[in-house]
């Protein structure tokens, strides 16, 4: 038996076994009670087969009383004695059974005329005589008596007087105890094999018990060996019962824990990546502040710009890590061609561009307006950073059966080939860096590309006609 020790210091009993134990008490009960009825049902037949044999001995006799002849005199019995002595030598009693004459006043001792029979002496009625006295002084015609020796069934036919002759009657007498033994013998072995079978029931109630809960046991040694260090071990599923669906739900649970550890261990290393330089540029500054108030100004002006730019990546690293929350995008319907059409009328303050409203597609869409805006918005200022004034920048959507795509294209320089592939990572700028230097922190296209992933769609870099580069936010509806 497993047994642990809970909490509170009561022992704690594992499923197995208490499902085992359950099996155990259901089959007991059940089992019990089919001895106890078995057992019930054959001493009712015992008692209803007596009174059957009972009623049938009497009726004969009580038939042959009228019709019986004296084979003698070939007329009618004369007294009756003779009668009883005629009539039991024709008769073939049951093993447990007794056929008896008695004659004589009711109340006296009775003569007894019986069969040449060979009963136990200590249970054989006739060798009773008190019992004999008190059936053949009852008034009734069925009986029941609870000697020492065991209870007897019996029932009698009385015989009245002839001429000169003496009453007398006719006694059948049956011995249940042998009948009910057997009875008794099928309830012991009933039980027996009961106890039998609640063995073997133990046995393969173990092993199923075992075999069913396999996984679940698997499902608490590994959430027991599961560290912040080792998320990767996964529980096989196997079938698709409700154990199955439990290991699934458990594995899903781990792949977003280990979603959520990397998440964190990806925010804790850029932020101390990328924190680190303004850190140092900031106490290099403040080291080296002298006391002229123009060199004091200018150090400030450079803390406060490095600060700012640090409090930038930490907004941004905190919105990267909460894109794994369920709730990072918000999707509701919304008109494309009015959510273009706003995107147009902010992005336009972004710089001195030739902004222009491309394409408009007149389609309701369930997005996040709020993300799905601040993508663009991303994906304008990246386009403003790597053109001039003067060049033209595109805004527009468009819609095909089953899809929907928001883009910006720019004329700048254009992004190289081997550049393409790393844009969207956290940090990455790129080996070759077109237009004008920013101050970015390489953090904003992978923020475009966790808002469309979080709208199960994704973000595609394209050449832009006559040069440049286009960015296309793409996602899949139902229609």
């Amino acid at each position: 038996m497993t047994v642990s020790r809970s909490p509170v210091g009561f022992p704690r009993i594992s499923a197995r076994v208490r499902i085992l134990l359950w099996l155990l008490v259901v089959m007991a009960v059940a089992l019990g009670a089919v001895a106890v009825t078995v057992r019930s049902i054959l001493q009712r037949d015992v008692d209803h087969r007596i009174s059957q044999l009972l009623t049938q001995e009497t009726g004969e006799f009580a038939n042959f009383v009228p019709q019986g002849v004296d084979p003698d005199t070939g007329g009618r019995f004369d007294t009756a004695d003779r009668l009883l002595r005629i009539y039991l030598q024709r008769q073939y009693a049951d093993p447990d059974e007794e056929l008896l004459g008695l004659t004589g006043p009711a109340g006296d001792r009775p003569d007894v005329i019986r069969q040449r029979r060979d009963l136990p002496p200590d249970t054989a009625l006739w060798r009773d005589t008190g019992s004999l006295t008190r059936i053949h002084a009852s008034r009734n015609s069925f009986g029941t008596l609870e000697r020492p020796q065991g209870e007897l069934r019996w029932a009698k036919v009385e015989i009245g007087p002839s001429a000169g002759g003496r009453p007398g009657a006719f006694v059948v007498a049956f011995h249940p105890e042998r009948e009910r033994a057997v009875a008794d013998k099928t309830f012991w072995m009933l039980l027996a094999l009961s106890g039998v079978a609640l063995l073997m029931t133990t046995g393969i109630g173990w092993a199923v018990a075992g075999r069913i809960l396999a996984p679940v046991r698997l499902v608490r040694t590994t959430a027991a060996e599961l560290t912040e260090q080792d998320l990767t071990r996964r529980i096989p599923v196997e079938g698709r019962d409700d154990i199955a669906a439990l290991a699934e739900t458990f594995n899903a649970m781990l792949d977003r824990l280990e979603r959520a550890f990397a998440a964190q261990r990806v925010f804790v290393d850029d932020a101390g990546h990328e924190l680190r330089t303004p850190i140092t540029i900031v106490r290099g500054h403040l080291e080296l502040m002298g006391d002229d108030p123009a060199d004091r100004e200018e150090t400030v002006r450079l803390v406060t710009d490095e600060l700012d730019r640090m409090s930038r990546i930490v907004e941004d690293l905190l919105l990267l890590a909460g894109a794994e929350r369920p709730d990072f995008v918000r999707p509701e319907p919304v008109q494309l061609a009015e959510l273009t059409a706003d995107v147009f009328v902010k992005v336009r303050t972004l710089g001195e561009r030739e902004w222009v409203l491309d394409g408009v597609a007149d389609r309701e869409v369930r997005l996040d307006p709020q993300r799905m805006t601040q993508a663009m918005v991303q994906l304008a200022q990246n386009a403003v950073q790597h053109t001039v004034p003067g060049q033209r920048i595109r805004i527009g959507s468009r819609a095909d059966a089953g899809r929907v795509e928001l883009y910006v294209a720019d004329h700048g320089p254009g992004i190289p080939p081997e550049d393409a592939e790393v844009i969207f990572e956290r940090f990455r700028r790129g080996t070759s860096r077109r237009g004008t230097r920013t101050s970015g922190a390489g953090l904003g296209l992978a923020i475009v590309k966790a808002i469309a992933e979080g709208h199960h769609g994704g973000v595609e870099l394209r050449r832009t006609e006559g040069g440049g580069a286009t960015f296309v936010l793409t996602l899949e509806t139902d229609s």
